[in-house]
């Protein structure tokens, strides 16, 4: 017995010892191979960036509008949700100028950008039907801000070369002088636009296949729109005029491929008295709401360093017009199971001995009067832009004392486990 002991234990001694190297080489080989997985994280973050044809696609309907307002757009772009918010109050206000929306522009939680294009409700109204676009652009702005504003240049030197971009009784088209640097007056020099009288804006309607002579991409077909009734009565025509007083400012510095903010107009039209050091506008995440960045350079950029801010300033917003429905119950928890509730026990639960708990409806939700919840209907708008509803909903209704539950319906089987006949076994003609 002794013998066949050690027998077995150097068996064992020498299987460890020939299979100690093998894990230990598999883990090696392991962690020689954890490093491969960044690198190629890397290498498709640095593909996210999108292609010179599909940035052209994305600025082309926006190109020969004056700087100012094409700067306004990109800035508010980057906030898709508060652009349809902005929208839509637009819509409901129609009459609402001047200094009339300079204060109601003051109860607003929008970021500025988006405040400044209420003056411009037709901008507002094309970002709202083409949110997508809206929201695209507004990546790739923040992602390639440079490559954007390249691409508006070679758009407006192909609309200039095609005989389509001059000067006009509403806007003057110049090239811009170039600045004491060195290094940035070695570049293009850019075409600028701007309006005629810096107070009254008339917003180009155009056809982007056509404004800039043959459109060189075939698979990225930038689209056309123009407002609801307009006649366009040249390849670039004009929209009415629309007083904006000191509403726009924003502005840019294409040499350096900066937008910039002017800041007397923007303490005007917001009543507010910043001072910008260098004036360079710059993006602010915690007004993005809930909705995600394009690609994930954006989103460790702005996204997770300023998740907290973002979301918590996006509850504030949409708990401002939503109600409590416990409030008019005193002392009641949102979670309270409905079968610890005396308003929701059966008769039988009440009056024939020790209580027993009905069997949960997973699609009954608590303080519904038993019937089935009704399912939510979502805007597709703010769905698209990531958003939520924000809708009021009403209080659930009190029952009076003694009330059943479920007047409708038949009282509920509630079945007793019993020790000496079994489940709901049946007894003198009837279920116990």
């Amino acid at each position: 017995m002794p013998n066949k002991f050690a027998t077995t234990t150097c068996r064992l001694t020498l299987c460890a010892a020939l299979i100690g190297p093998v894990w230990m080489a598999a883990g090696g080989a392991a962690k020689a191979q954890a490093p491969a997985v960044p690198a190629q994280s890397q290498s498709q973050q640095a593909s996210q960036n999108l292609p010179e044809a599909q940035i052209e696609q994305l600025v082309a309907p926006i190109a020969l509008y004056p700087d100012s307002l094409l700067t306004q757009i990109l800035m508010a772009s980057t906030y898709p949700l508060e652009v349809v918010e902005a929208a839509r109050w637009s819509r409901d206000n129609p009459d609402t100028k001047g200094s009339w929306l300079e204060t109601a522009m003051q109860s607003q939680s929008w970021d500025p950008s988006v405040k400044a294009l209420t003056a411009v409700p037709q901008t507002l109204e094309m970002m709202n039907d083409k949110l997508d676009w809206t929201q695209q652009l507004g990546d790739a702005f923040l992602a390639q801000q440079k490559d954007v504003l390249d691409a508006v240049q070679k758009l407006r030197a192909e609309a200039q070369a095609a005989g389509n971009l001059q000067s006009t009784p509403q806007q003057v088209v110049t090239a811009a002088s170039p600045p004491a640097d060195s290094i940035a007056a070695a570049t293009r020099q850019p075409i600028v636009i701007q309006p005629v009288n810096p107070e009254v804006y008339y917003v180009p309607v155009y056809n982007p296949a056509v404004a800039y002579g043959t459109w060189d991409y075939p698979a990225y077909q930038p689209f056309y729109w123009s407002p609801p009734g307009f006649v366009a009565g040249n390849v670039v025509s004009f929209a009415a005029g629309v007083a904006v007083g000191a509403a726009i400012w924003g502005n840019c510095d294409w040499w350096h491929h900066n937008v910039i903010i002017n800041v007397n107009n923007y303490n005007v039209f917001n009543r507010t008295n910043i001072n910008v050091t260098n004036n360079v506008w710059t993006h602010n995440p915690a007004h993005r709401g809930n909705v995600p960045y394009g690609n994930r350079a954006l989103a460790d950029r702005f996204g997770q360093g300023n998740e907290v801010t973002a979301r918590d300033a996006f509850r504030d917003r949409l708990d401002a017009g939503r109600s409590d429905p416990f409030k008019d119950r005193p002392g009641e928890q949102p979670n309270q199971r409905p079968a610890d509730r005396a308003d929701t026990q059966s008769p039988h639960d009440r009056n024939d001995g020790p209580r027993v708990d009905a069997p949960r409806d997973p699609e009954r939700r608590v303080g519904d009067d038993g019937a089935r919840a009704a399912p939510d209907r979502r805007d597709p708008d703010l769905e698209r832009a990531g958003g939520d509803r924000g809708m009021e909903r009403p209080a659930l209704p009190r029952r009076n004392e003694g009330e059943m539950a479920r007047p409708e319906r038949m009282p509920s089987f509630h079945p007793e486990r019993r020790t000496d006949r079994g489940f709901g076994e049946r007894e003198g003609g009837r279920w116990r």
